[in-house]
């Protein structure tokens, strides 16, 4: 039995990903998963547990269904939540598409949108609550999360290191604690 105590980050990369320092520079969503280690490793009341380091690593000439996938499913289920990182660059990608949909649709995982693009909540809802056109033009690009965000706990947040702090610090943003169905903005 695995601990679901890891916070699994997805984010787009081009496929096939090389983790070179010219490779991570030139990912965008990337970048903002480096920016989340580094709030961790300087802030030790910042609450981020990378389920990415909770297996080995592969290359990413691997096979997709023998090695890449499994890994990924592994990875999941030692996690307790998803912080998806949704940029203007993001796009659909076969690893991206199984995160959220084996997240989600199998694991019942709860999700933390951060959108880098957009600094504060207004730009993500409006006065009444509604999410923004802009948003949801975002949520297009994952099809698999416009499609199924409904069936688990979601926020959605600028990316703001004391906004991801309460949210990782929030236990309803666990699949431990989180009320199917709930939303939170």
């Amino acid at each position: 039995m695995s601990y679901r105590t890891g916070n699994y980050t997805a984010f787009y990369v081009d496929e096939p990903f090389k983790e070179t320092n010219l490779g991570a520079c030139t990912a965008y969503d990337f970048c903002y998963y480096q920016v989340i280690k580094a709030w961790n490793a300087k802030d030790s009341e910042f609450h981020f547990i990378d389920s990415h380091n909770k297996t080995y690593n592969v290359r990413d000439d691997s096979s997709w269904e023998n090695t890449l996938k499994p890994r990924l499913h592994l990875r999941l289920r030692q996690s307790k939540n998803i912080i998806l990182i949704l940029s203007s660059n993001t796009k659909y990608s076969k690893a991206l598409k199984e995160e959220i949909d084996y997240g989600i649709n199998t694991l019942s995982l709860p999700v933390i949108v951060i959108y880098p693009d957009f600094s504060n909540k207004s730009d993500i809802v409006d006065e009444n609550k509604h999410f923004l056109s802009q948003i949801k033009k975002l949520w297009e690009k994952i099809p698999v999360f416009k499609d199924n965000m409904h069936k688990v706990a979601t926020i959605h947040i600028p990316f703001k290191q004391a906004l991801l702090k309460k949210c990782l610090d929030d236990p309803d943003f666990t699949v431990q604690k989180m009320k199917v169905g709930r939303y939170f903005f």
